[in-house]
């Protein structure tokens, strides 16, 4: 692997509980993203049979021709139920990214998720600086993890922020104002306001927007439904707990339906006008890559062989299966502005067959298709939405590829990262940038909604009270943090 740290961090994953979390420690919230570093791009070799090419890793060049036509390709649905992690099958690399967290049974995100709380709000107002700020979280994050551990001593636990955490409850208050002035604005008095949020994490998105509106406009409230579609059972049953544990949380129950499935699972027409709330979940769906040769420009789709051992062997397919030929296709005809590739500017790729520069393929593309399918779903099942989405728009110092993600876990409260998605699964958070051009066209495309595009932080300007959050010299860190995260909304 790429470093001793690595060695010693198998070692315990290979005896140790799966994983509980994902997201960075307080070391790193200078940026916001997860913790991580750039790594060295590995060498790769290539065999070439009847359109398979193989990556045979520098430390383990092992031939898997033979294993190739022989193991069965699966997806991660087919592995839904299998406790062990799977050996001698191949797999196409959303499949893998799927299986690795979200398997209920050994998936990052399926056994006893961690999300960091802050305790008591923080008074933004009697904080000196950012700086200040960014320290008093840093106890704040030593204090929590110092409770977990003397409940449940744990040297992998994997602990994850957000800004519905950090900055509650003005953050839910500031998602709230939008959905409750385009409510009123469109579908008031006719309508109930109904909204589904995916991905709800600890519920606390719920509660801040839920209090919210009880507290300023009662009408509304006793007319709004709040549904959570949650795919771990884990936060889905902390959903709950934080729901009935307190007397103001309480007087929501009537309003709050908590749905513990996938939402790729979901076959219920809801003919009703609604919000959907997707905040920081786009980065986790499962990605194909994509690769060209560099002379024909013909793509070839990536996946992973899972060996005897337990070892990864990468593989690309000039067959390209039906879902991602579908998103190429989609894109091609949607995008209203060029969009990057690979192969690099038209005018640079006449250089390619200079003899001193000539490659043979690409460095791999990572292209969101399970993406592509959430916006299918929304689209038959929920044809009255309003989707309402914010991701990251970049991600600094990822696996070598465009669109590439960053892989990283955590041991001894220290960030771990590594060079490539094809790690143990349940014990790496995978997580992607959002390229909100292409997807704002993609979702154009499939649903035929109007849309718009900010950034996270005109977002918060246009509908926060921004007093709320301001320190005592005036800096603002809920306009600070996130500068590398967009907001997407159906007009």
């Amino acid at each position: 692997m790429d470093s001793p740290i690595l060695s010693q961090l198998f070692r315990q994953l290979f005896r140790h509980p799966a994983c509980q979390g994902l997201r960075q420690p307080p070391a790193s919230l200078g940026r916001q993203t997860r913790s991580f570093l750039t790594r060295r791009t590995p060498n790769k070799r290539k065999s070439q049979d009847n359109g398979m090419l193989w990556t045979k890793r520098d430390d383990y060049p092992k031939n898997i021709d033979k294993e190739y036509w022989s193991y069965p390709t699966v997806t991660a649905k087919d592995l839904r139920n299998r406790r062990e992690r799977p050996r001698q099958v191949k797999m196409l690399t959303r499949e893998f990214i799927d299986d690795s967290l979200y398997n209920p049974h050994y998936g990052y995100f399926s056994k006893h998720a961690t999300i960091f709380s802050p305790g008591e709000p923080f008074d933004f107002n009697h904080i000196e600086d950012g700086p200040a700020f960014h320290r008093l979280l840093g106890d704040r994050y030593t204090q929590f993890e110092d409770q977990l551990d003397a409940v449940n001593p744990d040297i992998a636990r994997q602990l994850w922020h957000t800004p519905t955490e950090l900055f509650r409850p003005y953050y839910g208050e500031t998602i709230a104002r939008y959905l409750v002035s385009n409510y009123k604005l469109t579908l008031y008095p006719y309508h109930d306001l109904i909204i589904y949020e995916m991905g709800a994490g600890n519920g606390t998105m719920m509660l801040n927007i839920l209090d919210f509106i009880r507290d300023t406009d009662y009408e509304v409230y006793q007319r709004t439904k709040f549904k959570i579609i949650e795919i771990s059972p884990a936060l889905a049953d902390l959903q709950y707990k934080n729901l009935t544990e307190t007397l103001d949380a309480k007087g929501h129950r009537d309003h709050v339906e908590i749905i513990n499935r996938s939402i790729f699972d979901w076959d219920t027409y809801v003919h009703s006008p609604c919000f959907f709330l997707a905040l920081e979940v786009f980065d986790n769906f499962g990605h194909d890559a994509v690769r060209y040769d560099c002379r024909s420009e013909l793509p070839q789709q990536g996946g992973v062989l899972i060996d005897a051992d337990g070892e990864f062997h990468e593989y690309f397919n000039t067959q390209i299966d039906p879902v991602a030929a579908r998103f190429l296709r989609v894109r091609q005809a949607a995008s209203r502005r060029p969009f990057p590739s690979p192969l690099g500017s038209r005018a640079l790729r006449s250089l390619r067959f200079a003899p001193s520069l000539r490659k043979v393929h690409s460095l791999p593309e990572y292209i969101p298709t399970r993406l592509m399918q959430f916006f299918d779903v929304l689209n038959q099942y929920f044809p009255a939405h309003r989707l309402v989405a914010s991701d990251f728009s970049s991600l600094p110092d990822a696996v070598p590829g465009l669109n590439a993600p960053v892989v990283q876990t955590r041991y001894q409260r220290q960030t771990v990262p590594v060079t490539t998605p094809f790690v143990h699964q349940g014990y790496f958070d995978i997580f992607f940038p959002t390229d909100f051009n292409v997807i704002e066209d993609v979702y154009r495309a499939v649903t035929g909604k109007l849309t718009q595009v900010m950034t996270h932080e005109d977002f918060v300007h246009r509908w926060a009270y921004i007093e709320d959050t301001e320190t005592r010299n005036g800096e603002n860190p809920l306009l600070t943090w996130y500068k590398n995260a967009s907001m997407l909304m159906t007009v």
